[in-house]
Parts: structure tokens; C-alpha cells; sequence
């Protein structure tokens, strides 16, 4: 019974089917016509033509293949497999699926491939680092180590407290300090009036009292011009009374800026001094007196005990030498 369905209602797999058999039709009564032109030799007599296949119901058996009839690629008349195809398709989905696991495992393995590289390479230049370091640090300790240059202080050169008579103008006395020299010492000698002098702690000494020559004034930081203008001076190095081994040093004119250390030549051995700060009084003992040339320095020195040192210009009025007090802490 011929089958009268319409195109839209055959499946994908009859249509393929069908126009394989209209091909073959094609070619078959193409093959029958240049036969009977004589175009081709048969090897046996021809066979009737066979009737027309007829399009075979859904549910009838597809029929037996002849084997007599030639074989084309796209002959479907052989038996027809559909369970086949449908797992060729879950075997190719399968597949597929698989190579999409193995190329995402890969990448996922480069990726961490990656970051582990990195951290290796971070790892390593953390390592060559230290160990640059403590290289360094071996060839540094090799180095011998020099001794800096000395800056050139004015107090090692010459004692404060020069500078040339009144009469001569009552300046300060280059002529005490080598020729040589003076221009690298000149601004430690002419400091601006806005120069700021170290504060005053609490061991800082701040006034000075001589009772037997009249003497009770403030100390200034420094032994620079500029300081000995405003009075009193005390030597930066560093000293104060309440260390036990550290020289005191003052320094003031004689005969210019208030003349406070006019009468120093009257100081006697055991004559009692005192230095004040911010806490309490510091009591100094005078034992002994020297008339020194201006570059005695080394009456500046620490002496071992808690040594107080006071320096003016002498004599008086000719200022060519510097008288130097004496004296030694004896109570606080």
C-alpha cells in the first residue's frame, strides 16, 4: 500500500532514504539507455527492468537487497539501523565531553603551573637578596675603618677671651691665631646674632657667684665674640657640674663688655665659688692661679675630678696673656 503521507510528516532519516532511491533510480535507467545504444557491453543478458520500488509503510519491513543490481555509496537498501546512529551520536557526545575535560584539566594545570613558578621565582629573589645582604655585610667588616677628618675647633687652636686693648679698639686679636688658619676659623668667631645656642637642660649651668670680687651673673652657651658680648661664656664641650670627671670651662673680658672678670688676679686658693642651674648650687673650691700664653689649650682638659676653669685676658688693659682660675668641686 503506497504511503500518502505528506513531506512535512516524513522523518529526516525516510527523505534521506527516498532520494537515495531516486538517484538510483537515475542512474539505473541511465545505465539501461546507453546499454541499449549499445554504449555498454553486459555481460549477461538484461533483465527486465525492475518495477518501481513502492515507498514502503511506517511499520511494513524494508525489503530483501538485490544482490544482482549494482551497489552505490548512498544505497539505502540495505537494512536500516537507527539504534546504531543514535550511538554513534552518544559515543561521538561522549567524546566531545572528554576532550573538554582533559583541555580544561590542562589549562587549569598551566595555571597553576604558573603560579607556582612565580612563587618560585619570588621565592629565589627574597633568597639572593639576603644573601646579597649578608655579603655586603662580610665585605663591610673587611673594610678598615677611617677615621674622619677632625673638624679644626677655635678652642684648640687658641683660649677665648682675646681680643686687643681698649685703646687699639677692643677688637678680637687675629694676630693670637696663625695666618693660615684664620679664615677657617673666622665663623666660628663672628657668629650672627641670630645663631641659635643649645638650650639650657637641667644640669645646664646658668649663673656664676664670685662673692670676693663681686661677681654674680648669668653664663651664656658658647666663647664666641657674640657670646662673650653678652657676658659669660662656657665652652660647648659638653661639661656640666654634676658629672664627676668633667672640666667646667668660663670665659669673660676684662676690660670691654662689663669687665665681670676685671679682678680674677685676686682669687686665692680656698676661696669659694658657685655654680647654679636649674635644680640646686654647685660649690667649687679655687686651687691655684696661672699666667699662660694664649695658646695654652691643655688648661682646658679634663683633669679627673669635677674641675671648674675660668679665663680672661692679662693684664689688664694690654691683654697678651690669659690668667686662668683653678678650681675643684667640694660640695653640691
Amino acid at each position: 500500500m503506497p504511503d500518502k503521507r505528506s513531506v512535512d510528516e516524513l522523518s529526516i532519516e525516510e527523505l534521506e532514504r527516498i532520494l537515495a532511491i531516486k538517484k538510483r533510480q537515475a542512474r539505473q535507467e541511465q545505465l539501461r539507455r546507453m546499454q541499449a545504444s549499445g554504449r555498454v557491453v553486459a555481460s549477461a543478458p538484461p533483465s527486465a527492468a525492475p518495477a518501481p520500488v513502492p515507498m514502503p509503510a511506517p511499520s511494513s519491513p524494508r525489503p530483501a537487497v538485490d544482490d544482482s543490481l549494482p551497489r552505490f555509496e548512498d544505497d539505502f537498501s540495505q537494512p536500516y539501523a537507527p539504534t546504531r546512529l543514535r550511538n554513534d551520536g552518544l559515543w561521538r557526545r561522549f567524546l566531545n565531553r572528554s576532550l573538554l575535560l582533559v583541555e580544561l584539566s590542562a589549562f587549569a594545570g598551566l595555571i597553576v603551573l604558573g603560579v607556582a613558578m612565580l612563587s618560585g621565582i619570588d621565592q629565589l629573589q627574597r633568597e639572593t637578596a639576603l644573601a646579597q645582604q649578608e655579603a655586603e655585610r662580610q665585605r663591610s667588616a673587611l673594610i678598615p675603618t677611617i677615621e674622619p677628618t677632625p673638624t679644626l675647633q677655635l678652642a684648640s687652636i687658641v683660649l677665648p677671651g682675646g681680643h686687643t686693648p681698649p685703646s687699639q679698639g677692643g677688637q678680637f686679636n687675629f694676630d693670637e691665631i696663625p695666618s693660615n688658619l684664620r679664615e677657617a676659623l673666622r665663623d666660628q668667631i663672628f657668629v650672627p646674632p641670630t645663631f641659635q645656642r643649645p638650650q639650657p637642660t637641667d644640669q645646664t649651668p646658668l649663673r656664676l657667684i664670685i662673692p670676693e670680687i663681686d661677681v654674680d651673673h648669668a653664663i651664656v652657651q658658647g666663647v664666641d665674640w657674640e657670646a662673650l658680648k653678652l657676658g659669660i661664656g662656657q665652652l660647648p664641650n659638653g661639661a656640666t657640674p654634676a658629672q664627676p670627671n668633667q672640666n667646667v670651662v668660663l670665659a669673660a673680658h676684662n676690660d670691654i663688655y662689663g669687665e665681670i672678670f676685671r679682678y680674677l688676679d685676686r682669687l686665692q686658693p680656698g676661696m669659694i665659688l658657685q655654680l647654679q642651674t636649674r635644680t640646686q648650687f654647685y660649690s667649687y673650691r679655687v686651687t691655684s692661679t696661672q699666667i699662660v700664653a694664649p695658646d695654652r689649650v691643655d688648661v682646658m682638659e679634663a683633669r679627673g675630678y669635677p674641675a671648674l676653669t675660668l679665663i680672661s685676658c692679662y693684664p689688664y688693659q694690654v691683654n697678651d696673656k690669659r690668667i686662668v682660675v683653678f678650681a675643684e668641686r667640694v660640695d653640691t
